[in-house]
């Protein structure tokens, strides 16, 4: 469990600028223009016939956009990729890319919420249904497959942290003719690798791990060509969720640090989590390395992000309020380390609340280790646990 993770295989080098940099800067350029310009006719009817790939106008694809959308393709192994301006903008374009009225979704309970939140209040109002499943009941979830239309996974799960076996989730799907998709937000392809366990598309919220400082909105897709070449046509060009060339470059500018931040992430989560279990006031602990599960074969390494259970014996709403290096903040993925307590969660209205519909305790609480020494944190919690006893 405490093995340090190897990174080096599975960063490979900054693609070159698409069409050249005439000044090779170290730092790939940020086309900061809404449209580009042709020189004939002829050069714009190869691109409306399809014959070039030149760009044409930013909403549809731009050259700092089109950097950042090969480098994830790279990282997760695929032919292609998609950006857009936020992680919701990538599963809502994605999802809908592919369902029609009347189709069936398996998913997993404890799913993000705000994908939660477009099952219940979108699709559903286009006869879309949605089941939920345990995640962790790989046989039950197997058993929902046949006659669905796609399979939307997310391991770890939000907030309770389980596991999906996606090898044999993905292999009870293709044998059904069922898509397969994953968010891979929490492992980043550093430390998991979906689709070479056979699923077919990955969503990244790059807010999160990849953009790595908590300045940057955006969302990516990854797959083959077909799959991608089935989001632009039936649903990208029509939404604007188009990411901006900053935001792209920013993402494009910390994935250069993401093998040292994950490590990081890696090492403190693992330290402060088996504090944390080995605390009194403390129920349990719900962190990936803890979990006796086939899905952490596919796992390299554990991000920074997890929950943990206290007892009757701490004050929630105190204890959260007593954490000095601690913030309140529902993102993660950043420099900062942030607390989520379920309990003020729970306080969202109960028909789009995942965490009111399956069971999650309101003495949990969401903990991210930013870029804090893990010692730093432990002292913190130490000082909260001391002012929230009753």
């Amino acid at each position: 469990m405490n093995e340090r993770p190897s990174l080096d295989h599975l960063y490979p080098p900054m693609p070159a600028a698409l069409g050249g940099d005439p000044y090779t800067a170290a730092v790939p350029p940020i086309y900061q223009s809404s449209l580009f310009l042709f020189d004939s006719y002829a050069e714009l009817e190869d691109v409306f016939a399809g014959r070039s790939s030149r760009p044409i106008y930013s909403r549809g694809d731009n050259p700092t956009v089109r950097l950042l959308e090969r480098r994830i393709a790279e990282m997760e192994g695929t032919e292609e990729a998609r950006a857009f301006s936020s992680g919701m903008g990538a599963i809502a374009a994605t999802v809908l890319a592919f369902v029609q009225p009347g189709d069936r979704i398996v998913t997993v309970r404890h799913v993000y919420s705000d994908a939660f939140r477009f099952f219940e209040k979108v699709l559903k109002r286009f006869g879309v249904r949605v089941d939920y499943i345990d995640g962790t009941d790989t046989d039950r979830l197997v058993a929902a497959i046949p006659g669905a239309r796609l399979v939307y996974l997310e391991s770890p799960t939000s907030m309770v942290f389980e596991l999906q076996d996606l090898p044999a989730i993905a292999k009870a799907a293709r044998e059904h003719g069922v898509l397969t998709i994953v968010d891979n937000s929490w492992a980043t392809p550093l430390f998991q690798q979906p689709l070479a366990a056979g699923t077919d598309i990955v969503i990244h919220a790059a807010s999160k791990y990849l953009g790595g400082q908590s300045d940057t909105v955006a969302g990516l897709v990854a797959g083959s060509r077909d799959h991608i070449a089935t989001i632009n046509r039936e649903i990208y060009p029509y939404t604007g969720a188009k990411l901006s060339p900053f935001e792209a470059w920013l993402v494009l500018r910390n994935i250069e640090t993401l093998p040292l931040r994950m490590r990081h992430h890696h090492d403190a989560g693992l330290k402060v989590a088996a504090w944390l279990a080995a605390h009194a006031h403390v129920r349990r602990v719900m962190h990936p390395a803890f979990a006796d599960h086939p899905g952490r074969a596919t796992l390299r390494g554990y991000g920074g992000i997890f929950s943990f259970e206290v007892s009757e014996a701490t004050d929630v709403a105190i204890f959260v309020d007593a954490l000095r290096l601690i913030r309140i903040g529902v993102s993660w993925g950043g420099p900062e380390s942030l607390v989520v307590p379920a309990k003020a969660a729970l306080s969202i209205s109960p028909e789009t609340n995942v965490f009111a519909r399956f069971g999650v305790s309101d003495r949990t609480i969401r903990l991210n280790i930013g870029l804090h020494q893990p010692e730093d944190v432990i002292a913190d919690l130490r000082q909260a646990f001391a002012v929230a006893a009753r």
